[in-house]
């Protein structure tokens, strides 16, 4: 017979002092960050796949990043001039909005961009993403590159609104179906239909929002890809 699970009870208070702690934790780590390089950036962070913050952290051992809730980073930076923790680190706050993020490196401003310039790589886009390219799929066998689909991928992709089905074991298109157009706002179902046919219409690519070195900082957002 199994073995009854006794309820666990979460004392709420002892959850809010875990996230309090973990909040000052990570202000105590940027302002020493801030204390132990010369130079400070935000950066864009669309697109991010996990593996990157991995690879750029084993690759820039010097170097600290910081990813979490935009207001506590900016806590740490300061609101204002008056209570800014560094000269001009107010202003790296201001940039805080969005997917972003926090690079602390003693390497200026064109070795860190070309760095991150040398990340760039195709991605899948997401739901919300605008298409780059319209994309059609034909009447009859139903293929994935040089590949036909495998069979037991046929209901999923009825579900995601496909025209498919299995004729002798293989996955059929009954009529010609557009994914997606030119121009279109991705839907989460034809995001993860290109995905599942391996086409990519983004691109992973991180890019510098601002700048702060001796006291001075450099707003870069004019100079992001449109």
């Amino acid at each position: 017979m199994p073995k009854s699970k006794r309820v666990k009870i979460v004392n709420l208070t002892q959850t809010d002092k875990k996230t309090a702690e973990h909040k000052a934790d990570l202000v105590v780590k940027i302002q020493a960050a801030i204390n132990e390089h010369a130079h400070a950036y935000v950066f864009s962070v669309e697109n991010m796949r996990n593996t990157f913050l991995k690879d750029a952290r084993h690759e820039r051992t010097e170097d600290r990043f910081f990813f979490g809730r935009n207001r506590v980073m900016a806590k740490a930076l300061g609101s204002s001039p008056e209570d800014e923790f560094a000269p001009e680190s107010h202003k790296l706050a201001e940039a805080l909005v969005g997917n972003v993020g926090l690079l602390f490196s003693n390497d200026g401003y064109d070795a860190v961009k070309a760095y991150f310039d040398g990340t760039v790589r195709p991605d899948y886009a997401r739901s919300g993403a605008i298409a780059t390219a319209t994309v059609t799929l034909p009447k009859g066998p139903l293929m994935r590159g040089e590949d036909q689909v495998p069979h037991n991928m046929e209901p999923m992709l009825r579900k995601l609104g496909l025209p498919t089905e299995l004729v002798n074991g293989i996955v059929t298109m009954r009529s010609e179906h557009t994914v997606c157009e030119l121009g279109d706002t991705l839907t989460p179902e034809q995001a993860q239909l290109l995905k599942q046919f391996y086409l990519h219409q983004a691109l992973f690519h991180v890019q510098i929002l601002g700048h702060l070195a001796n006291g001075v900082y450099t707003d870069h957002s004019a100079e992001i890809d449109a």
